[in-house]
């Protein structure tokens, strides 16, 4: 059946079981939506905490999910370790603030009965501050999110994760949203920015990876500019405009803070 314009191609095998991985740290303000989002096309949900001090735990365990706690070691090792705790090789992984919305839902439900890629892209769509942001660099943002475990890993560098599957591997892209509540005020993004930008430096410089004067100065600005200008941030208004901003000071402060790495 055509699901939102989208119809599987060719039927390989039976229903497709599905494990819902994700992981988690003091996020009680999120996960209730997240894993109420996934009941309908989850056969396994296992949370992996990074020792929560909040109701995390409480709200995993209330809705049925079952809940591992293991240190935090970075999000590329922390999200690969989940992996071996799913009970099905057919993963989907979600991170605790995104949630799928009805027409995803449908469309996964829809490839279970008929499973032809190695890997599913997702659309992202992201709420900044009470506002679902559709230009700039965060929309259109697809991310691979459902795949067969087999066959890649996590990889990339933390924080900005993403699974890397095998040459030859087939990907398809799905209808509808992953739905991203992913900040919800502005000192929130501040202090996400500088939580990030710490993380992201010192993979770069552990990378390899060196800052100059010149990136200092000009990558924030091309940012900005990318952001702002050539990708329409500006049509989504006061959020797109600081979207748009502190998405070149972040920039900044990680050039900013990999100098001091390469100086010490």
């Amino acid at each position: 059946m055509p699901v939102n314009g989208w119809t599987p191609t060719t039927n390989l095998q039976d229903m497709i079981k599905i494990s819902a991985v994700i992981i988690t740290y003091n996020e009680e303000k999120n996960i209730a939506r997240c894993l109420a989002s996934l009941q309908k096309v989850a056969d396994d949900i296992v949370v992996v905490d990074s020792f929560s001090s909040d109701r995390t735990e409480e709200l995993v365990k209330a809705a049925g999910a079952r809940f591992v706690a293991h240190a935090f070691d970075g999000h590329i090792q922390q999200k690969n370790w989940a992996i071996s705790q799913a009970k099905y090789p057919h993963v989907l992984s979600l991170d605790a603030d995104e949630a799928l919305d009805p027409d995803l839902e449908a469309a996964i439900l829809a490839i279970k009965e008929n499973w032809t890629a190695d890997g599913y892209r997702l659309n992202r769509l992201t709420n900044y501050c009470g506002k679902w942001i559709r230009h700039g660099l965060w929309y259109p943002d697809r991310k691979l999110r459902l795949w067969d475990s087999r066959k890649g890993a996590w990889g990339g560098q933390n924080p900005h994760d993403t699974f890397i599957m095998e040459k030859e591997s087939t990907i398809q892209d799905l209808p509808g949203h992953l739905l991203h509540y992913s900040i919800y005020t502005f000192d929130e993004h501040i202090a996400q920015i500088r939580k990030f930008t710490d993380i992201s430096s010192k993979a770069a410089f552990e990378n390899g990876k060196r800052s100059s004067y010149f990136k200092l100065l000009f990558s924030p600005f091309l940012k900005f500019i990318r952001a702002y200008v050539f990708r329409l941030g500006f049509l989504d208004g006061k959020e797109g405009w600081m979207i748009a901003r502190w998405s070149a000071h972040a920039t900044y402060l990680k050039y900013r803070k990999l100098m001091k790495l390469q100086r010490s």
